[in-house]
């Protein structure tokens, strides 16, 4: 592995925690919504994300210019499927005849906890990008 891989590496880092913190802050900008139906709610949404490692599956070690090969991949974004909440409003414009109205499934304090960790996986990407820019410059001052 070259330090020239460690920059794509922790850039797929740094990508996979920028849409693990977009789909965070959807969610709590939606946690309040309300809904009449179950088909109008917000569901809470989850990247997923896979680790690329090919060389790893195949057994061969990676090339010193394959830097492709590792690194995070975003496989997409789902909807969690926990029960949403149903609160009894019966004054609530949107409440239905028994007097309920319909909350996404987004527990907020779980979302604050996974914010935090994304900002930090974040940071901690862009700590290992700046020590390898730091050995980068060291090595091309061994010549002189």
């Amino acid at each position: 592995m070259s330090l020239n891989s460690i920059f794509n590496i922790a850039g797929s880092g740094m990508s996979a925690q920028s849409v693990r913190l977009n789909t965070t802050a959807s969610n709590i900008a939606n946690a309040d919504s309300a809904a009449s139906s179950t088909g109008e709610v917000y569901r809470a949404r989850k990247p997923v994300f896979a680790a690329i490692q090919e060389s790893a599956m195949t057994g061969v070690m990676p090339s010193m210019t394959d830097a492709g090969s590792q690194g995070v991949q975003i496989k997409g974004i789902v909807e969690s499927d926990a029960a949403l909440d149903m609160r009894y409003q019966p004054d609530h414009p949107l409440a239905d005849e028994q007097g309920y109205v319909i909350y996404p499934n987004v527990n907020v304090v779980e979302e604050m906890a996974d914010m935090m960790s994304a900002s930090r996986s974040f940071q901690t990407n862009v700590d290992v990008m700046e020590a390898a820019k730091t050995m980068m410059q060291r090595i091309l001052t061994l010549g002189q």
